[in-house]
C-alpha cells in the first residue's frame, strides 16, 4: 500500500494515527459475540486464550501481546495490542452494532506512530474483517 507523506488521514491530535472498518453480517449479535470470544479468536486476534476481565493479559502464538481494557458482552472489546517487533502498544476495539440485516462489525485502532503504520494495520485488519464475514457467512 502507497502512502502520501504529506497525507494526514486519520491523524488525531490525542490518539496519533488512528482507522476503522465495518461490515455487516447475516448474524445475529449473540452470535457473532460468541464467534469473536471463543470459535473464532485465532481468526482476529491469533492462537491464544481470552480472559473474561479487565487487566487479564494475552500473547498470541504470533507474539502479539496485550491486555484488556474493557468488555461489554455482546457490545464491545477494548485491548491493547502490540506485535512483538513493536516498541509500542496501540489499542484495538471491536464494536457489534444491531444492523437491519445482522450485526455490524467494527475494529477501531488507535494509538499508531505512522502514517506507514496505519496503512499497514488498515490492511491488516481489513483482511481479517474480510476473514471473520467469511467465516461468519
Amino acid at each position: 500500500m502507497t502512502v502520501c507523506m504529506n497525507d494526514t488521514t486519520g491523524l488525531t491530535k490525542d490518539v496519533g494515527w488512528e482507522f476503522g472498518v465495518r461490515r455487516t453480517v447475516d448474524a445475529p449479535v449473540d452470535e457473532v459475540w460468541e464467534y469473536f470470544v471463543v470459535d473464532g479468536l485465532p481468526t482476529w486476534l491469533g492462537d491464544t486464550t481470552l480472559g473474561l476481565h479487565k487487566g487479564d493479559t494475552y500473547l498470541t502464538a504470533e507474539g502479539v501481546s496485550g491486555e484488556i481494557r474493557s468488555r461489554t458482552d455482546q457490545l464491545r472489546l477494548r485491548l491493547t495490542w502490540q506485535p512483538e517487533d513493536w516498541d509500542h502498544d496501540t489499542t484495538v476495539q471491536v464494536t457489534l452494532m444491531p444492523a437491519a440485516s445482522g450485526t455490524t462489525i467494527g475494529f477501531h485502532q488507535e494509538r499508531l506512530a505512522s502514517a506507514e503504520e496505519r496503512a499497514q494495520m488498515l490492511e491488516h485488519w481489513t483482511a481479517v474483517l474480510d476473514r471473520v464475514i467469511a467465516d461468519l457467512s
